[in-house]
């Protein structure tokens, strides 16, 4: 925002996504904030911009269960691009450490199980996502996955909004 200092906007970035709220409440007294804060730690000029500023905000592993991408990325920017002390926020770029990349214990199986199951090789497989990825009846959302794989898709995936919603459950699927 004009008039509010690099450091203090990367500063609220860095506490909002993490251990900072609004207000001082009596519960931030049976905690140690410092260790769960994440820190900006350092502010670049966007070149050629005169009022945009690259935050480099780190974060304590602890804040973070051990192996979910879910949590990983609620934590990051699920609070913070709704915050309306900024103007405008985006994420550029996003290290994982190896520490916490090794809580992820990956697929049970590799490409080649996919491959023997398929039965299909030297090429690569070939998939897509049904679409529109609400509304269609456990019908038609099959005919359309039936249409793919008739097209020559190897796979179709389901939409993230897609569970099993009345119009369309799981098992009628």
């Amino acid at each position: 925002q004009p008039g509010v200092p690099p450091e203090e906007a990367g500063a609220a970035v860095a506490a909002e996504s993490s251990t900072g709220t609004w207000t001082t409440v009596w519960t931030d007294g049976l905690t140690s904030l410092d260790r769960y804060k994440g820190r900006c730690y350092d502010i670049e000029p966007v070149p050629g911009e005169e009022t945009q500023f690259i935050a480099y905000v780190a974060y304590p592993l602890d804040l973070f269960e051990e192996g979910s991408v879910t949590n990983l990325f609620t934590s990051i920017v699920g609070n913070v691009f709704g915050f309306k002390a900024l103007r405008a926020l985006r994420l550029e770029d996003l290290r994982i450490p190896p520490a916490y990349s090794k809580t992820f214990q990956g697929p049970p199986h590799g490409i080649q199980v996919e491959r023997d199951k398929l039965n299909k090789y030297g090429r690569p497989l070939l998939g897509c996502t049904i679409k529109p990825k609400l509304g269609l009846s456990a019908k038609n959302y099959g005919r359309a996955v039936y249409e793919c794989l008739r097209g020559g898709l190897d796979f179709t995936k389901d939409d993230e909004n897609v569970n099993s919603q009345p119009f369309m459950r799981w098992r009628d699927r």
